[in-house]
């Protein structure tokens, strides 16, 4: 992220964390449940339909002419039993999946410390990470990874992360090098910087320490002086529901409410319950890739807070999952709530609405000029 005079790729162009696990949008608003059984949800001995099920799971083990891989099977039992309820986000994961997951809601990732735009373009390179130790430069393009022409795949896909070396073609100006570099483990970026007194912090997803490294980057910009904040949501696709909650009590006063949940049985809405508040404005970027836990913080600063929103409609994603990891590994994820603003509203397909609508622009040689970064400093001015 550069300042208003500089330059910024964060919405359109595809932006690649070449470090980073590819974040989906079915990441969502996350909370872990893991003892269903022990709170009577289900009968084992007096459940007619799960005794038939494993009547059928019994038979074929015993008489199928052929071996059975059991653990496969009943994978794909589970797999059929949440892809019955034709809901877009509740999913089986494999074992590998779970572990991508996982991963990526650590806050920690497997790469080379890289963000490239159209495609392979660097525009940022990350201090303490292998591409910031060997010879790569802001603007190097990558035309090739380990004998691969970069053409449209995601670069991210094509950088091994077992530990062998990679192999980059280079092209710098008119000339190509060769650049050696292996992945390593990486701690999510959490961009923070003050422009013109003004805060900014970037959240690049709801991890389990998001609420931890904000906190650390808010106190780090206060304690040098700022004025405004500017919190930067754009891409980020969300994660860990209480993230949102944790950080937005940062900011709210005491019993204002952040969010309310609509689960099968009963209501309920969640409120500051701290004394800790903030009294400066505040804007929040946001683009059709802000989803789930990044709309739920983004609507309550807005609503709760007084913050205004600016770049263009977010994903609309206000259902909220739980997930269960099976001892395989592997992991169910289902949906068990709606969630509303602090205003009542469902935004579920819809989306939260800028209150100033602003699309990145592109300057004659083909940069992309943060359009929405410089409206949010204007604004706050």
């Amino acid at each position: 992220m550069k300042n208003k005079f500089g330059l910024s790729i964060k919405e359109i162009i595809v932006i690649v964390l070449v470090t980073a696990i590819t974040t989906s949008l079915t990441t969502g608003i996350i909370i872990y449940n893991n003892n269903v059984l022990e709170n009577g949800a289900v009968n084992i001995n007096k459940d007619k339909d799960l005794k038939e099920f494993l009547k059928v799971y019994a038979n074929l083990n015993k008489d199928y002419y052929e071996d059975i891989d059991k653990g496969k099977m009943l994978d794909s039992a589970i797999a059929a039993m949440v892809d019955y309820l034709g809901e877009d986000y509740s999913t089986y994961l494999d074992k590998d999946e779970t572990d991508s997951l996982e991963k990526e809601l650590s806050g920690t990732y497997k790469g080379i410390g890289i963000s490239v735009i159209n495609n392979n373009r660097i525009y940022k390179v990350y201090s303490d990470t292998p591409a910031s130790r060997v010879d790569l430069q802001v603007d190097d393009i990558i035309i090739n990874v380990n004998g691969k022409d970069v053409v449209e795949d995601n670069i991210a896909n094509m950088i091994l992360k077992d530990g062998s070396e990679n192999t980059l073609i280079v092209k710098r100006g008119e000339e190509t090098h060769e650049v050696k570099v292996k992945a390593e483990e990486i701690n999510s970026p959490l961009t923070r910087e003050i422009i013109d007194n003004i805060g900014y912090i970037e959240v690049p997803v709801f991890s389990y320490k998001v609420a931890e490294e904000f906190r650390k980057a808010l106190e780090e910009i206060e304690s040098k002086g700022i004025d405004s904040l500017i919190i930067d949501l754009r891409s980020d696709t969300g994660g860990f529901l209480s993230g949102a909650s944790e950080i937005a009590s940062m900011f709210l006063e005491k019993d204002k409410v952040i969010y309310s949940l609509e689960e099968k049985n009963k209501k309920q809405t969640i409120k500051d319950e701290t004394d800790e508040k903030r009294d400066y404005k505040i804007v929040v970027l946001i683009n059709g890739s802000t989803a789930s836990a990044s709309e739920v913080l983004a609507s309550a600063l807005k609503e709760s807070y007084g913050a205004t929103l600016i770049g263009s409609s977010t994903f609309g994603k206000g259902k909220v999952q739980q997930t269960k990891t099976l001892d395989d590994g592997s992991m169910v994820k289902y949906t068990t709530a709606r969630w509303y603003t602090p205003s009542g509203e469902c935004i579920d397909e819809v989306g939260l609405f800028p209150d100033y609508a602003v699309k990145l622009e592109e300057d004659e040689e083909g940069h992309y000029i943060d359009t929405q970064l410089n409206k949010a400093i204007e604004v706050l001015k």
